[in-house]
C-alpha cells in the first residue's frame, strides 16, 4: 500500500445524493475504470433498505459481480458502508473486502442516521467492527460529525476524543474523522488529530472532508501535516450527508489527485482516466458538479529540458 492512500467514495457517498438511479451496468464501468486510475481502494455502495436509499439497491449485486477472479486489479480493494448488523452480514455474503461503519459525535446527526443515541450507536459499531475483524476483513470506523453539525452547531471536541478512545481501546486498528456537515477548518483538523493521534500512534487514519464551506482541500493539506495517511474523496465533487441539514459535495478525487501530483506526490494514479469518469458522471446526471478540475483541465507540466 503507499504511503498516502487514495480512497475513492463517489459511487456510494455521492450518488446517494442524487435523485436519478444508475443502472448496475453503468455503475459497473465506472467502478471499472476508478479501479483502472490506479486510486487504492473503492467505496462500490452501501447496504442500507433500498426503499430509503433506491440508489443503492444494487450495492449485493456489484459486489458479487467484482467478487469473481479477474474482475479488478489485484492492487485495488472495494469497501462498503454498514449502518447495523443485517448490513454486515449483507457484505459477508457477497464479499466485501473491506467494511466502513461510523458513530456520529452529534446526538441529533445520530438520531437522524441510525435511530439511536450516541452511547447505543456505539456499542453495536464497536461490536461489529470485532465481528469484521474475526471474519478476516479490513476495517474502518468514523467519528461522523466530528467537526460540526448543520443542527447541533460546534461539536466538543473532547466528545470526540472519548468516543475515539472507545475505538482504541477496542483494538481496531483504522479509523476515521469525517466532517459530514463541512465545518472543519485547518486549524480545527490539526488540534483534534493530534488529540486523536496521541492515544494510539500505531493507529492509520483517515480523513472524510466536505467542501460544503470551500475548505475541502485545505483540510486536506492540514490533516496530511497531523499525519493522516488515508484520504476519501469522490470523483467530480459527487456527495453529500441526506441526514445532515446543509449538504455538500466531498473532496473532489482528480482535485486532490492534481494537487498532490504538482508537489510529486501519487504520480502513479492516472489523472486523465479520473477526469474522464468526471465527465461521464456529469454528462450522465445532466448537471454540473462541483470538482473544478473535469471543468478547467489540469495545469500542464512544462517539457522537461533537453
Amino acid at each position: 500500500m503507499n504511503a498516502l492512500v487514495v480512497h475513492e467514495v463517489g459511487l456510494r457517498d455521492g450518488l446517494q445524493m442524487e435523485k436519478q438511479v444508475v443502472p448496475t451496468e453503468q455503475k459497473i464501468r465506472w467502478i471499472e475504470a476508478l479501479c483502472a486510475s490506479g486510486v487504492d481502494v473503492v467505496q462500490v455502495g452501501s447496504f442500507v433498505h433500498p426503499e430509503k436509499v433506491p440508489q443503492m439497491a444494487d450495492t449485493d449485486r456489484l459486489f458479487a459481480h467484482f467478487a469473481a477472479p479477474g474482475r479488478k486489479p489485484a492492487g485495488v480493494s472495494l469497501s462498503g458502508l454498514v449502518l447495523n448488523e443485517k448490513g454486515l452480514e449483507r457484505g459477508l455474503a457477497c464479499g466485501v473486502e473491506m467494511f466502513c461503519m461510523g458513530v456520529s459525535a452529534s446526538e441529533t446527526h445520530s438520531r437522524k442516521n441510525t435511530g439511536m443515541p450516541i452511547a447505543d450507536a456505539n456499542a453495536r459499531i464497536v461490536a461489529m467492527a470485532k465481528r469484521a475483524l474475526a471474519e478476516g476483513k479490513r476495517i474502518q470506523v468514523s467519528v461522523q460529525s466530528a467537526f460540526g453539525c448543520g443542527y447541533e452547531g460546534r461539536v466538543p471536541k473532547d466528545r470526540v476524543v472519548e468516543i475515539v478512545k472507545t475505538f482504541v481501546d477496542a483494538g481496531l486498528p483504522a479509523l476515521s474523522l469525517a466532517d459530514t456537515a463541512g465545518h472543519a477548518t485547518p486549524d480545527d483538523v490539526e488540534e483534534l488529530y493530534g488529540r486523536v493521534r496521541a492515544l494510539d500512534p500505531g493507529v492509520e487514519w483517515t480523513c472524510h472532508f466536505h467542501d460544503t464551506y470551500g475548505l475541502a482541500l485545505a483540510n486536506c493539506y492540514a490533516a496530511r501535516r497531523a499525519g493522516v495517511t488515508v484520504f476519501e474523496a469522490s470523483v467530480a465533487g459527487l456527495g453529500g450527508c441526506p441526514f445532515t441539514k446543509v449538504a455538500g459535495g466531498n473532496t473532489c478525487t482528480e482535485d486532490l489527485v492534481h494537487a498532490l501530483q504538482r508537489t510529486g506526490v501519487r504520480t502513479d494514479i492516472r489523472l486523465g482516466a479520473l477526469l474522464e469518469v468526471a465527465g461521464e458522471v456529469a454528462s450522465f446526471l445532466g448537471h454540473e458538479l462541483p470538482g473544478r478540475i473535469h471543468r478547467t483541465g489540469p495545469i500542464a507540466e512544462p517539457a522537461a529540458a533537453h
